[in-house]
């Protein structure tokens, strides 16, 4: 296996193969980048450790004991188990580096560089190196991932002359590390307790429940995924990782550890369906505003009232007169412009007309001018950024427009949540989609005062902190809780000891608000992993700073599935299978058969264990 890339998403897919899989590993990455490169770092460390170190003496003093409830962690890596068998140093990825790198040999080669034009022009020339190399490209661009896609695969069956379509390892597959994160993200900031699977038809709806109170009976829902940790309803527990041990949340348990989990919080599975329910609305796109957004409702209600009034003189003038109606509303029309004759001579209720076709006419001058004024500005304002509107509340705030601010900010539209976003970058790549959306945006440095004020965090929802800088991140959370004790924010950290540090530290304080934190390597590294062995991850459902991979998965050829039931084809721990391609909820005694295509819900070690790459020691009882 070789992996190329520039940032922590190469070093944490390589810790997964090796760790994980235990496959042999090439890591390709820039000199000076042998370690994964924490985004905190020397003085920015520095800085964070005393924004946590003043957070813990307030919170010791408040438990009058002085207890430190979090440790700043020094390990830059966060704790991953495993290292590539081999680091190469090169700039870029060249057609000498990759045959240095044994692509020629290899059988999965990732390029997961932060630039599209990176990854591409690599994967050309390892197509061209390796016909018979399976590929695996980190594009954020969707729909020129698809042709890419398309290209090399053509390329890969002419040049082993395969017409069938049936490239066998040959294959190329497309991910977005924004793309595996961004629901994630969303779902656990907006709604906190859920996440939902979507793909391909499939709906899978999961729900994060609290412990139980005393002698109620929990909902089991269709069937447990996941226990949180133990310690994830006391205050200054930490978040549940790879490193928790026992205590930690436990993935795929079986009944009688569901039974002996007394006062632990739950992921249930509620709901497998396919093609259920209409698609997501899609942001609407192009520069021209839709007519209802030309005019504000005041003015739009202004001008329906002069519209009644017309209507009502013609029909009055049409009564008194007993002329044709067309020919009243015509006279009407005549009078409000003062187009027409003076009615000297005519009978006193045409005369009246007149005068009240005249006075409306006044009044509709200064609503054709405001009318026109608002639609001028409103598409002069359709190509620049909005401000937040006055009495916005139980919006988001989304700090961050880069790749992974961007797709969130996306979904949350489609979702149709009010946004507000934060961003220092004038340049920032999401700026476009925001404008295009016609979402607010604040610009700039939100460690700045006012800013985070000016995005009105006070009356806001949640806060989403998304930028690849661990402390702006961790600043913007303790200065918008410092405003809003309440507010429910999600952190973006990378660093595992570091998140672990914050999320104690944020717990103690705010006992009562909801405090989440989620590294984007971690949930991306798994899919990417999965797709160089040639499976297909439909998507990661986050438990805590852990992991369950939904994916795809034919039963022919895999003898833990083949020939056994439902039921029995549970593997706590490892595997548990979800759902039959095109079919709801099977039943337990259901048997599984060569030919069919099951979704299954893995842990990471466990996929492994299934595609034959890792063995998991027996359980000693």
């Amino acid at each position: 296996m070789v992996v190329c890339g520039d940032d922590g998403l190469a070093h944490r897919l390589a810790a997964e193969l090796r760790g994980v899989y235990g496959a042999q590993v090439t890591l390709v990455v820039p000199a000076g980048a042998r370690s994964a490169r924490p985004p905190v770092v020397g003085r920015a460390r520095a800085a964070s450790a005393a924004l946590l170190d003043r957070m813990n003496a307030a919170v010791g003093r408040a438990a009058g004991n002085g207890t430190v409830l979090g440790a700043l962690g020094t390990t830059g890596s966060g704790g991953e188990p495993g290292r590539a068998d081999r680091v190469l140093e090169a700039a870029e990825p060249t057609d000498a580096v990759l045959a240095e790198a044994g692509v020629e040999r290899a059988t999965a080669l990732a390029l997961v560089y932060d630039d599209d034009e990176t990854n591409i022009r690599a994967a050309l020339t390892a197509r061209r190196l390796n016909p018979r190399l399976r590929l695996v490209l980190r594009l954020y661009n969707r729909r020129l991932g698809q042709h890419i896609e398309d290209l090399l695969d053509q390329a890969a069956a002419l040049a082993s002359g395969d017409d069938s379509g049936s490239l066998g390892d040959a294959s190329t597959t497309v991910l977005s590390d924004a793309d595996t994160a961004a629901p994630a993200l969303v779902a656990t900031a907006v709604a906190g307790t859920r996440k939902v699977v979507q793909t391909d038809g499939l709906l899978l709806r999961a729900v994060e429940r609290p412990p139980p109170a005393p002698g109620v009976v929990a909902d089991p829902g269709l069937c447990t995924l996941a226990l949180l940790s133990a310690t994830s309803s006391d205050p200054a527990g930490a978040d549940g990782s790879e490193g928790s041990g026992e205590r930690g949340p436990q993935l795929l348990p079986d009944e009688a550890e569901v039974a002996a989990a007394a006062g632990r919080g739950a992921v249930v599975l509620e709901q497998v369906s396919y093609a259920a329910g209409p698609p997501l609305p899609a942001g609407r796109t192009g520069v021209v505003p839709p007519f209802a957004s030309l005019f504000s409702r005041r003015l739009r209600w202004s001008l329906a009232g002069l519209v009644g009034c017309v209507l009502a003189l013609a029909v009055a003038l049409w009564l008194v007169t007993g002329i044709h109606p067309l020919g009243a509303f015509y006279l009407t029309l005549l009078d409000l412009f003062a187009i027409d004759e003076p009615a000297l001579g005519e009978p006193l209720g045409r005369q009246i007309l007149q005068l009240l076709s005249g006075l409306v006419g006044l009044l509709l001058l200064p609503v054709l001018l405001a009318a026109v004024l608002e639609a001028l500005g409103t598409f002069r304002t359709a190509s620049t950024l909005r401000k937040p509107p006055r009495g916005l509340g139980g919006h988001v705030v989304l700090l961050g427009l880069g790749k992974i601010g961007t797709r969130v900010l996306t979904r949350l539209r489609e979702l149709r949540i009010p946004v507000v976003c934060v961003e220092a970058d004038a340049d920032a790549r999401g700026l476009a989609t925001a404008r295009r959306l016609r979402v607010p945006v604040v610009l700039g440095d939100v460690t700045q005062e006012g800013v985070l004020e000016a995005a009105k965090i006070h009356r806001a929802h949640a806060l989403l902190a998304v930028t690849s800088a661990d402390t702006t991140n961790l600043e913007a959370v303790l200065y918008a809780r410092s405003v809003r004790p309440d507010l429910r924010v999600l952190l973006r950290l990378y660093d595992d000891d570091f998140a672990t540090a914050v999320y104690r530290t944020l717990r103690a304080a705010h006992p009562g608000a909801l405090t989440r934190s989620r590294s984007v390597t971690h949930l991306a590294a798994p899919a990417f992993a999965g797709a160089m062995f040639g499976r297909q991850i439909l998507g990661a459902i986050p438990v805590e700073r852990r992991v369950l991979l939904v994916a795809a998965v034919e039963v022919d050829g895999h003898p833990q599935l083949e020939g056994r039931s439902v039921a029995e084809a549970f593997r706590a721990g490892a595997w548990r299978v979800l759902a039959l391609e095109g079919q709801q909820q099977p039943s337990p005694d259901q048997v599984l058969r060569a030919g069919d295509r099951v979704v299954l819900a893995a842990t990471r070690r466990g996929l492994a264990e299934l595609l034959g790459h890792h063995r998991i020691p027996p359980d000693p009882t």
